[in-house]
């Protein structure tokens, strides 16, 4: 994309047009904490290439990369081996691209990727139909809020204290421009959910329940009293999952009664790539379809009968008046749904559900280790990959002592919910296939130090 400088009027026309009075005012929805008051400190008005190329790398290597030691990190983004061929295929010339395929007669290869894809998201998530991916795990949640709101003719939505704080944190940002009441609370450091509170506040006003599986510590349980409870008030259940590999495992959200299932498909053929781009995934059921935002790629036949894709019920915002579209944020993550779709094809049926068993059960073997250092308790006491623990001292110093010794040890909760005192010793542990036994040692020693 070109740079293309303005002048002092041009900038005054365009805030003129859109009605701002000054640039303050244009990002006056950024906290002002947020914003630079001036120039970035230690760095120079003007540099050669060389130069900027050199204070860059030089910057770089204060990073400690996932490739650099042991890695437990989790929390909505995990650490999964990925084959080489999934990297070589997303490569290829027909599919390096993001856009999409508006143009059928040009793009089958690429549509018919799209309906494969959605056909591995609605079978791993218990839905009839699922769409052709969305921005990220977070929006597709915030999406699935207001088809609610859509299906229900309500507006108030109540989020598990389960569900992750970044998720809740993206939704409560776009309901300030909506009419759509969210109601959450903090999660407990206890091993027990939240269910029955979420089924006590469910009333005829509501419009969806929000609930993570598995939930931010960990935690797994069964959605099907949520969903009759939800249902009995005329409600929806929408189901978020953060770490689809453990559906080769555990029972699929929509089996359970879901009737909406988003998630974040990262963890299947997609890098962590220090936070993105990720893949939306969102799926429903037959009769909510006309609803679903975003794209949806469909198979049809063409006029000598031989069968093809298009996409298809396009109700987008390009498409109509943005008040009426099911969607303003639904981003078509084309390579990384590919990348997604490439994985799983390699792995099949089979292959998930092996991948899942070996993630639970070295998951398992640390979770067992860790629990025996004097001091450090186990919170969460059904898992899939990922576990809490509750620790003798403040989490979030104990990560940042454990990094000097090139463990990235879990994710403090004092990190995620900052200030929330109850939650300060609690951290998160993500044990994924790529953890060695070397690695699970590692942690239990740099751990027992760290918290004598």
């Amino acid at each position: 994309m070109r740079y293309l400088p303005l002048s002092d009027a041009d900038r005054s026309e365009m805030l003129r047009v859109i009605g701002a009075g000054s640039i303050d005012e244009l990002f006056r929805d950024v906290p002002e904490e947020a914003r630079l008051s001036g120039p970035i400190e230690d760095l120079q008005m003007h540099a050669s290439e060389m130069a900027v190329e050199r204070h860059m790398t030089a910057l770089s290597r204060k990073n400690m990369v996932a490739g650099d030691g042991a890695f437990f990190l989790g929390c909505g983004a995990y650490k999964h081996h990925i084959p080489a061929s999934v990297d070589h295929i997303i490569q290829r010339g027909e599919f390096l691209t993001s856009y999409t395929p508006y143009q059928p007669e040009i793009a089958q290869g690429t549509l018919q990727m799209l309906f494969e894809f959605q056909t591995q998201v609605a079978r791993l998530f218990g839905c009839e139909v699922a769409n052709a991916s969305m921005y990220d795990g977070s929006t597709a949640m915030w999406e699935a809020i207001v088809m609610g709101h859509r299906i229900t003719r309500r507006n108030k939505t109540i989020i598990s204290s389960g569900v992750h704080p970044h998720y809740v944190s993206v939704a409560r940002t776009m309901a300030k421009f909506t009419e759509d009441n969210l109601q959450t609370s903090l999660p407990r450091l206890t091993a027990e959910t939240d269910v029955e509170s979420l089924i006590a506040a469910i009333d005829g006003e509501t419009s969806a329940v929000v609930v993570q599986y598995p939930d931010i510590l960990g935690r797994i349980t069964d959605l099907a009293p949520i969903a009759e409870a939800a249902h009995a008030a005329g409600a929806i259940l929408i189901a978020v999952v953060t770490e689809p590999v453990a559906l080769g495992l555990i029972k699929s959200p929509g089996e359970m009664g879901a009737d909406i299932v988003v998630g974040e498909g990262q963890s299947i053929g997609v890098g962590l790539q220090f936070g993105g781009p990720y893949v939306g995934l969102f799926a429903t059921r037959e009769k909510f379809v006309r609803q679903m935002p975003g794209r949806l790629a469909g198979e049809t036949v063409d006029a000598e009968g031989k069968r093809g894709f298009v996409l298809t019920l396009s109700t987008r915002e390009q498409h109509i008046r943005r008040e009426k579209a099911t969607s303003n944020i639904c981003t078509n993550s084309g390579l990384c749904a590919l990348a997604f779709s490439v994985h799983m094809t390699l792995l099949g049926e089979k292959g998930l559900r092996q991948l899942a068993s070996l993630n639970h059960a070295r998951a398992c073997e640390a979770a067992d280790r860790l629990a025996d250092i004097p001091g450090v308790e186990l919170v969460t006491n059904s898992f899939f990959n990922e576990f809490t623990l509750r620790l003798p001292v403040e989490a979030r110093p104990a990560v940042h002592a454990m990094v000097e010794k090139g463990i990235l040890g879990g994710v403090s909760l004092g990190r995620l919910y900052p200030g929330i005192e109850d939650l300060q010793n609690g951290l998160v542990v993500a044990v994924t296939e790529v953890v060695t036994d070397e690695d699970i040692g590692a942690l239990e020693a740099a751990l027992k130090e760290v918290c004598a």
